[in-house]
């Protein structure tokens, strides 16, 4: 499956984004999908690393913007593997706060 993904973090002025290119995975497998989060994550982290301070306020805005960030791409790759992957990650994240 060919494809890209632009994970993009609106809170911040300019909309910065990253593409993430996924035309070498296939997605629908486990290991597919956990290669894709990866890369998305990444790029997430790439994407919101302006926010990356160290106020408190600065953290949980760099923590919301990766996490819409992930959430955004997966929602776009639309990949029922990867969305279980991202679902599984995301109530983890949850039970640790």
């Amino acid at each position: 499956m060919a494809g890209s993904v632009t994970p993009v973090c609106a809170a911040e002025t300019g909309v910065p984004h990253r593409i993430v290119d996924y035309g070498d995975l296939a997605v629908s497998t486990p290991k597919g999908a956990a290669t894709l989060y990866h890369r998305i994550w990444a790029a997430a982290m790439t994407v919101c690393r302006r926010l990356d301070e160290p106020a408190l306020a600065s953290k949980s805005l760099y923590d919301a913007c990766v996490h819409k960030a992930i959430a955004d791409a997966v929602t776009k790759v639309d990949q029922p593997a990867l969305s279980a992957l991202y679902n599984a990650k995301d109530r983890h994240r949850h039970r640790r706060s």
